[in-house]
């Protein structure tokens, strides 16, 4: 690989569980890009139990949280990227301080957030279906847990046909209360699209499925099966956190959020009808990456230098 003809790119995924920095790199040789991640770097910083218990960042987290930051934006700059892309998810939605702490990071750092919606969210993590091969897929339905909130997206040969978010996710509490009327509504909505997603099958996003996908031992372009996807959560149920830690090797902020994730894919999948789950190893920071230089060929082609979002 010639490393001085990669076109680089950076993005932050600011999740509820953690916080990403990814510095990718973009390989054009005339034919298909070639996508490489040349930096993964994971903050186990947890905004999610502050901004959904007391809607709210208290003043340590804020602090942490313009900490890990200050220090991605260093990481930025001795990466030169073209451009960065930096997004904010379920946390920061939900905290009534979150466009203020924002605006804070921009002032300090020069790093602009945007705080998307779970249609966003959905749209940005299916960019990365020119990676999944999704035009070929006749139905299919997008899944991605996180802690905050469930993107559900019913897919027709790789384009949406319709997204919804719900407020169910592995930091919040009420996992246990499916007569709540989150859960309800999830339910009633997965009723609606059954009919066409029966045949087909859905496609996991997020980083607990992916860990799930490593247990079951899963093959690439291979899906999973529920009954894998059960079996691996009951495993997972029946271990304390520190043998889930010790045995298995799982991160600690993993460990305490693996089996009420595999619950919520499970009953997802259960109440769509699908018995088989893809799991392409691609999160919302991939997504970005692929935005960004879709951005970077429209504004080569219109010969208008490469833009930036910061």
């Amino acid at each position: 690989m010639n490393f001085e003809n990669l076109l680089k790119f950076a993005a932050i995924d600011i999740g509820s569980n953690a916080i990403r920095l990814l510095l990718a790199g973009v390989q054009e040789n005339g034919g298909k890009p070639a996508f490489h991640k040349m930096s993964l770097i994971r903050m186990p910083l947890r905004l999610g139990p502050e901004a959904f218990t007391k809607a709210r960042l208290s003043e340590s987290m804020q602090a942490q949280l313009m900490e890990t930051m200050s220090g991605f934006e260093h990481l930025i700059a001795a990466y030169r990227p073209l451009n960065i892309m930096a997004c904010a998810t379920a946390a920061l939605r939900a905290a009534t301080n979150g466009v203020e702490i924002c605006k804070r990071i921009r002032g300090e750092t020069g790093i602009h957030i945007e705080i998307i919606d779970g249609k966003r969210e959905a749209q940005i993590l299916l960019k990365n279906n020119c990676t999944m091969g999704l035009g070929e897929i006749p139905d299919a339905l997008f899944v991605d847990v996180g802690g905050g909130s469930t993107e559900l997206s019913v897919l027709h040969q790789g384009r949406i046909v319709q997204s919804e978010s719900f407020p169910i996710g592995t930091l919040r509490s009420g996992l246990d209360t499916e007569a709540s009327n989150d859960w309800l509504g999830l339910q009633r909505w997965l009723a609606r699209y059954r009919p066409s997603l029966e045949s087909g099958f859905a496609i996991g996003s997020g980083g607990n499925i992916n860990k799930i996908f490593f247990l079951v031992n899963g093959t690439r372009d291979q899906p999973i099966s529920y009954r894998q996807i059960q079996d691996t959560g009951k495993m997972l149920e029946a271990m304390s956190l520190d043998q889930r830690i010790s045995r298995l090797g799982l991160r600690p902020d993993r460990a305490d959020v693996i089996v009420p994730a595999a619950y919520i894919y499970l009953r997802v999948m259960e109440w769509a009808g699908i018995q088989k789950m893809m799991v392409p190893i691609l999160g919302l920071a991939d997504g970005m990456i692929q935005l960004l230089y879709s951005d970077y060929l429209e504004t080569r082609m219109n010969n208008t230098g490469t833009g930036n979002r910061k």
